[in-house]
């Protein structure tokens, strides 16, 4: 017999338990009441401009393809036969008419109907197609974030956004006129849990201890636009639902908003020359600008991070493992020149040789390493909740180097730990 954990005592206010990283059973029960019951977000449409088009992910611990098809609409299915459980889909991306099994050749439409069945005959009258199309999730799109949930029941995407929804069309921004694109993206696993990435997004506690030798490898503008440590406008909000956002260049926060103090870095003497061929000073300005993205890190819970210039997307493999992708972003049909320096930043920082994707990911098995030892030891996550006080929109708000969207991502755990929702 399972006995349901005392999900009060394993998460208060200013302090988690360790149990939250180690223990199997909590971990199923997460990916029951929390991913397999919410939005997760799977795809951005960019990745699926043109009927066909397909790429896999996950929800929770379950394979899915997403689908763009013949009439536009995007699908979320499950990758598993109705037949005897083969995947099937195994490549990350493509463009196709549909999905064949490869076992025993099922095949099924970009929307998951089942179109054909190898030697129907022996089924005689015992199966209907209609009735054995690959599972479908409910899915939601938002500023073009595709999302899915396994919950017919789920509440409106908008609704579950609420608060986050000013920031993801802020993020959007960046674009300079231009809608996002996906560029491509850094795949990793780290031997720890899902949630200490979770929390690692809206730290901005670690980065300068963590991130000391990626600071010193940029040039001193870069280096002082992302000194927020003592910034008084450098915050943190609480947007309700598990999300929260952690504001650390606060005059990139909305990219429109330019007062034209700010001086253009030096670095980008090159771009500004060719861009100044084809576009007027002001556009220019604006492209230059936002080519270190947004100014700030959004986190949606329970499994994105829209973190200044690209997406940070988990997924919980075990209790002890979690993949990482890192998904840089570019200009659609924006200056080729824009888009090659908007690949060149994410690879200093996110890429495989980069500073701090190596940095943060050895932070986080040392976490993991660490929590076995005094298993009955809390983690702390009550940095600046004695000065926390509520912003104009009535939302929890403190520094940015302070635990408050941990604390909201936290009370959204033990929401849904508990009923569900």
């Amino acid at each position: 017999m399972t006995t349901t954990p005392d999900i009060d005592s394993l998460a208060q206010d200013d302090r988690v338990s360790s149990a939250l990283y180690t223990d199997p059973a909590l971990f199923d029960l997460e990916m029951d009441r929390i991913f397999h019951q919410t939005w997760v977000w799977v795809a951005h449409e960019s990745e699926l401009p043109t009927a066909g088009d397909f790429r896999t992910a996950y929800v929770g611990r379950q394979p899915v393809i997403v689908t763009r098809d013949r009439r536009g609409g995007i699908n979320v299915l499950v990758n598993r036969c109705r037949h005897r459980g083969a995947s099937l889909c195994e490549v990350p991306k493509g463009n196709g008419n549909g999905f064949t099994c490869p076992y025993h050749a099922w095949s099924y439409a970009l929307d998951g109907k089942l179109r054909g069945i190898p030697y129907p005959d022996g089924y005689e009258d015992v199966l209907e197609k209609k009735d054995l199309g690959l599972r479908r999730l409910k899915v939601g799109v938002y500023a073009g974030m595709v999302f899915a949930s396994f919950n017919e029941d789920i509440e409106p995407l908008e609704d579950f956004l609420g608060g986050a929804r000013l920031w993801i069309d802020r993020f959007m921004k960046q674009g300079a006129g231009y809608p996002i694109k996906v560029q491509g993206e850094h795949r990793f696993r780290f031997r720890g849990n899902w949630k200490i990435q979770l929390e690692n997004t809206t730290d901005g506690y670690h980065f300068p201890i963590v991130h000391r030798s990626w600071m010193a490898s940029v040039d001193a503008e870069t280096a002082n636009m992302l000194s927020f440590m003592t910034d008084e406008k450098a915050v943190t909000h609480a947007l309700g639902n598990g999300h929260s956002v952690a504001v650390m260049v606060p005059e990139h926060v909305d990219l429109d908003e330019d007062d034209g103090t700010e001086q253009l870095q030096a670095r980008f003497g090159h771009i500004i020359e060719e861009l100044s061929h084809e576009f007027d000073p002001d556009r220019v300005r604006r492209i230059v600008r936002s080519l270190h993205g947004a100014g700030f890190n959004l986190n949606l819970f329970p499994n994105v991070a829209m973190s200044m210039s690209f997406f940070r997307v988990l997924r919980p493999v075990s209790v002890t493992e979690t993949e990482i992708r890192h998904v840089a972003l570019g200009l659609d049909g924006g200056p080729e020149i824009v888009n090659r320096e908007r690949l060149r930043i994410q690879e200093h920082f996110q890429g495989p040789f980069g500073f701090g994707s190596p940095d943060d990911s050895e932070a986080w098995d040392r976490v993991q390493r660490g929590v076995t030892g005094g298993p009955s030891t809390p983690i702390l996550v009550n940095r600046g909740l004695a000065r926390e006080k509520p912003n104009d929109l009535g939302q929890p708000t403190s520094h940015t180097t302070d635990e408050t969207g941990m604390r909201q991502a936290y009370a959204m755990w033990k929401r849904m730990m508990t009923d569900g929702k």
